[in-house]
């Protein structure tokens, strides 16, 4: 066992203040050991960005009573999913009357900033404006860590520093991403009266809503639009293939400005006053793509980690509840003195047992089958349902059975019939997976 004696020396640095390194700090803190987290921003939550929902269950296992004092926006009733064609829309929408919250919107400088206080009164160190520049390697052990202005030390560095994590790579857990192993984010947040969000969105005091796009301006390329409420502003953005982006050569706040311009879309924010533009890089590789969890002396969490359900735009409870995981497992391994990746693989045992990877791994192969059949689920069946809609609405004149023949007709003589099989094979294969 190598031993360090330094000034700089902890048990615990985690690299992060997100919600993945705040519930690693905050879980080891609680067990009275010593625990410093380190932030590049001016403080937690100032460099953080995300669509706008977090979800109560997996809050609770580290906050408890978070719902009592924690900054949240509304509650979220309605979830609505719209298919977008240029001109229409065909929108899916489901209410709750559930007293208990599934979801809340947060503003993330605001919701992380509340976490980090939290952690504070723990018994977490916390130092902002400080960036981690590289790890301290000795005997092929993760020791500590290289800032701008000094080096710490510690048994267990835990990483969650996000989704390009660099100090991942040098710990030699994982390789570059390719571009199709990331969606490139942006969203706008428009400053809108409380009183004008229940009107259009059509709900009462304290309510939100959480709206998924599908279709366009993705149209043939695989990405998601969003629209989240939250007491007096809303949310507006994109995620779109990174590597489709590169191909197409396309910007992603082009697209943004296109959906905005919706005639959907554009009511719900019209005269908003502009608050924020931000962008960032979302996890899209999934179970195929997550890295080595753990090695002597590390761990990683969160969107380091790969650890995103794109499909149910979980990303933010799973950050959590794998840094909680992370936390425990530094705890057992204080106890019995051995920071070895012998010791420290009981966090990937936590999440393989989880929901996490039972979930990612059910989900496995639906970013490569949606990259493959993009044009078919993300533009030609959006399209169909659209013009389905249209003509099931229409008094025309018409005789109904005629126009269900013909809509059948269209499908077989729009598209080849391979594609339509290997269309209908997909999606088959991809259910049978969920559910076995």
């Amino acid at each position: 066992m190598y031993n360090i004696f330094m000034e700089n020396k902890t048990q615990v640095i985690v690299v992060g203040g997100g919600p993945a390194g705040i519930s690693a700090a905050v879980t080891v803190a609680r067990t009275g050991k010593e625990v410093i987290l380190i932030e590049r921003g001016n403080f937690c939550g100032s460099k953080n960005v995300f669509g706008g929902a977090v979800y109560t269950k997996p809050i609770k296992e580290i906050f408890p009573n978070f719902e009592e004092n924690a900054p949240l926006e509304r509650n979220n009733t309605k979830h609505k999913y719209m298919l977008l064609t240029e001109n229409e829309d065909t929108t899916i929408s489901h209410s709750s009357v559930d007293e208990n919250s599934n979801s809340y919107t947060v503003i993330r400088a605001k919701f992380d900033r509340w976490l980090s206080e939290q952690a504070k009164k723990e018994g977490v160190t916390i130092v902002t404006q400080t960036l981690v520049k590289d790890l301290i390697i000795k005997n092929n052990r993760i020791i500590g860590i290289k800032t701008e202005l000094e080096d710490y030390y510690a048994d267990i560095v835990i990483l969650a520093d996000g989704v390009n994590s660099l100090l991942a790579k040098k710990a030699g857990l994982r390789n570059d991403f390719k571009p199709s192993d990331v969606a490139l984010g942006v969203k706008e947040v428009f400053k809108i009266d409380s009183e004008k969000i229940n009107e259009r969105f059509n709900l009462k005091e304290n309510e939100g809503c959480i709206t998924e796009i599908i279709g366009y301006p993705m149209n043939g390329m695989l990405g998601l639009g969003y629209i989240y409420t939250n007491k007096n502003s809303v949310t507006i953005g994109l995620g779109v293939a990174l590597d489709e982006l590169t191909e197409k050569q396309l910007k992603p706040y082009e697209l943004l400005d296109k959906l905005k311009l919706h005639p959907s879309v554009a009511p719900l924010i019209k005269d908003g006053e502009l608050l924020e533009y931000s962008a960032h890089l979302i996890p899209e590789g999934g179970y195929n793509k997550i890295p080595q969890l753990y090695g002597n002396g590390v761990m990683v969490v969160g969107d380091a980690a790969m650890l995103v359900n794109n499909l149910h735009w979980e990303g933010t409870n799973l950050a959590m509840i794998s840094g909680k995981f992370a936390g425990e497992t530094a705890v057992e391994a204080i106890k019995m003195n051995d920071f070895s990746k012998n010791t420290l693989k009981l966090y990937k045992q936590k999440l393989d047992k989880s929901f996490i990877i039972k979930d990612l791994k059910s989900y496995r192969n639906l970013m490569p089958t949606m990259h493959k059949r993009r044009n078919s689920f993300t533009d030609y069946y959006i399209k169909k349902i659209s013009s389905f809609f249209e003509m099931f609405t229409s008094v025309d004149g018409i005789v109904k059975r005629d126009k269900f023949r013909n809509f059948i007709k269209s499908i077989f003589t729009d598209r080849n019939i391979s594609e339509l099989f290997k269309d209908g094979f997909a999606g088959i294969k991809l259910l049978w997976e969920i559910l076995k």
